[in-house]
């Protein structure tokens, strides 16, 4: 099968061939038609993931997708050969089956079937970033009346993010370029905030801090706007910034995004693009041929939406 690879240690990725895998129990071979491009990917394709955990190579690039059954494992009763579906795999070491390949290995906990009013990119779009999103607002108890700022907010995961807190009736300020402004307020941001002059914009119009941080950009705590945040707020981060110690040095509460996959999240968000309650932004699709050129794009931080690669 093609795939999108890292040979060994050290090497760079390569699109080339690997064998098929073969189910296991609790695992659903997939025929891929579409995958999306995700932060983690950047991480697996330059080695710096490989540093925090462990690896089995050859390494597939993706996380998530959408495709057909091609065969299932022992213990699988859910989904059945010939059944579209859609899913992700988790990053547990060790770190070897991808989605940017013909044929994907998920973990039966990851996949549920798709409905058919989403096509494939859409519903590849919806996995990864979209468990994130949710669990990010869930974790900062979105309500009406909390003011949260979304740092990072005009990629993938950001474009969830805003819809869920728009819903749920929070007032949203969300960081992005000023000719991204029309996009994200569609999206349900409030107010959009130059990335470039966060904290002296949001200290303007909220001085004594907004209620909740969601942190999709940046990696150290000098990256993030920590000290837009209330003492007493709350910070939920997929990136690791900042980190907990810094939050509990300036009063405020820390959690980390894991974004485990769960059947039930997925029919949740499934049910939610269905029915019209959460757009699948994409801003790209590429053939897998011209994947590079996505994570070019996710790694300079230009991204706008998902980024889906077609397999077809």
């Amino acid at each position: 099968m093609r795939a999108l690879h890292i040979p060994a240690a050290g090497e760079p990725a390569r699109l080339g061939h690997l064998p098929k895998p073969h189910v296991t129990p609790g695992t659903v071979l997939v025929r891929v038609h579409a995958a999306s491009l995700n932060g983690i990917d950047n991480g697996t394709t330059t080695g710096t993931l490989a540093r925090f955990v462990p690896h089995e190579y050859p390494v597939v690039i993706g996380r998530d997708g959408a495709g057909v059954v091609e065969s299932v494992g022992a213990g699988v009763d859910h989904v059945r050969p010939g059944d579209e579906v859609f899913g992700h795999i988790q990053v547990v070491p060790p770190i070897h089956h991808g989605t940017l390949a013909e044929h994907a290995l998920f973990p039966a906990v990851g996949v549920v079937g798709k409905p058919a009013a989403l096509d494939f990119a859409e519903a590849a779009a919806l996995p990864l970033a979209g468990t994130a999103a949710l669990e990010a607002v869930e974790h900062i108890a979105a309500e009406p009346g909390r003011t949260v700022l979304v740092n990072g907010a005009s990629g993938g995961v950001g474009s969830f993010v805003l819809q869920l807190l728009a819903s749920r009736g929070a007032t949203v300020l969300a960081t992005g370029a000023a000719d991204d402004t029309g996009r994200l307020t569609g999206l349900g941001a409030r107010e959009v905030v130059d990335r470039a002059h966060v904290l002296e914009t949001v200290r303007a119009t909220h001085p004594d801090g907004v209620d909740a941080l969601i942190n999709l950009s940046g990696h150290t705590v000098g990256e993030t706007p920590l000290a837009a945040v209330r003492r007493g707020g709350v910070v939920a981060t997929t990136t690791g910034a900042p980190d907990r110690d810094a939050a509990s040095e300036v009063g405020v509460t820390h959690h980390m995004v894991v974004a485990e996959p769960s059947r039930d999240v997925l029919a949740r968000l499934a049910e939610m693009a269905v029915t019209g309650a959460l757009k699948v932004d994409i801003g790209a699709v590429l053939p897998l041929e011209r994947a590079w050129e996505g994570l070019e794009v996710l790694a300079s931080g230009r991204s706008r939406g998902k980024i889906v690669i077609t397999l077809d």
